[in-house]
């Protein structure tokens, strides 16, 4: 009777526990996907938004139509690529930045570790939108970057070039925004390597090169799994930064979804849209949570 008791009093507090998280995921995530499914299968309205679920005739109005039109058209297919190129080399580059200032970061002593956490941290205070202006005034035609680059390339005989309303200021205003979501996931992961294994590599002869590739890098594999699908995710679907500025020839799947919400109101495709988005996204964190497994396994085992 005790036991039964403690067994109802367990389960009472896990339910206690896991109980509000699981109710906020189910109305606030898996009923408005549910809805974003429905409205899939349904017609555009007349003037905008869902046409009525039964027709003239008292028949359920539902078809395929949008997802045969995304399949179809290969313009949606072709912005989609787009946007998973840009995603792709905004993760890059940001893993390219990001591991030697995580590294130096870990290597740094605690009271200057604290600073430059900081730092990394100090864009958030300030609003999103703010700074993607303030990228509008540096990348500007009359900025001093701007100038910098169109005077070099006279010295070769080149022309000038926009920085502004490109491809250019859409990647590195993306490389701007996430490059934090790269640090701090390697650096949680390269604080905590033991030195101890990098002394012994060097007394058996390895060189820094070699020491980085045989022991550094596969242990902060887990941080780099991490840090990608936390920089690659965002920016796949991300629109602000290509309305503001990028050019006509950069759209990307987010501005598909907001245009056909917003300004077409044709509701049925822009959920198609958001459904291959958030498939997409599932797929890719499925992926890197399967490949930072393997990663924390390997790690382990150089570890030992």
């Amino acid at each position: 009777m005790a036991a039964d008791a403690r067994r109802h009093e367990a389960a009472r507090a896990r339910w206690l526990v896991s109980g509000p998280p699981l109710l906020y995921l189910l109305v606030f995530f898996a009923a408005p996907t549910l809805i974003m499914v429905l409205a899939s299968f349904r017609s555009p309205g007349e003037f905008g938004g869902l046409a009525p679920l039964r027709d003239d005739t008292g028949a359920l109005d539902l078809n395929v139509d949008a997802y045969v039109r995304f399949f179809t058209e290969t313009v949606y297919a072709q912005v989609f690529v787009k946007s998973l190129v840009f995603a792709l080399v905004t993760t890059l580059v940001c893993l390219a930045l990001a591991y030697p200032l995580a590294a130096l970061i870990a290597r740094s002593p605690k009271k200057s570790r604290d600073i430059l956490l900081l730092l990394v941290i100090l864009p958030f205070w300030s609003n999103f939108l703010i700074r993607i202006y303030a990228w509008m005034i540096l990348l500007g035609p009359n900025a001093a970057l701007a100038r910098a680059v169109n005077g070099v390339l006279g010295w070769f005989g080149a022309g000038p070039v926009p920085l502004l309303f490109s491809s250019f200021a859409v990647l590195v205003c993306l490389v701007y925004v996430h490059l934090p979501f790269m640090v701090l996931p390697l650096y949680a992961n390269l604080e905590k390597h033991d030195p101890a294994l990098l002394d012994a590599a060097q007394d058996l002869g390895a060189s820094a090169w070699q020491r980085f590739w045989r022991i550094t890098f596969p242990l902060s594999l887990p941080g780099v799994y991490a840090g990608a699908a936390l920089v690659f995710i965002p920016a796949l679907g991300i629109f602000a930064i290509p309305d503001l500025l990028g050019g006509p020839d950069d759209t990307l799947i987010g501005n598909l979804i907001k245009q056909q919400f917003l300004e077409t109101r044709d509701w049925p495709f822009g959920s198609v849209l958001s459904i291959v988005l958030t498939v997409s996204a599932l797929a890719l964190v499925g992926l890197a949570a399967w490949l930072g497994r393997g990663a924390t396994r390997g790690a382990e085992r150089v570890g030992a």
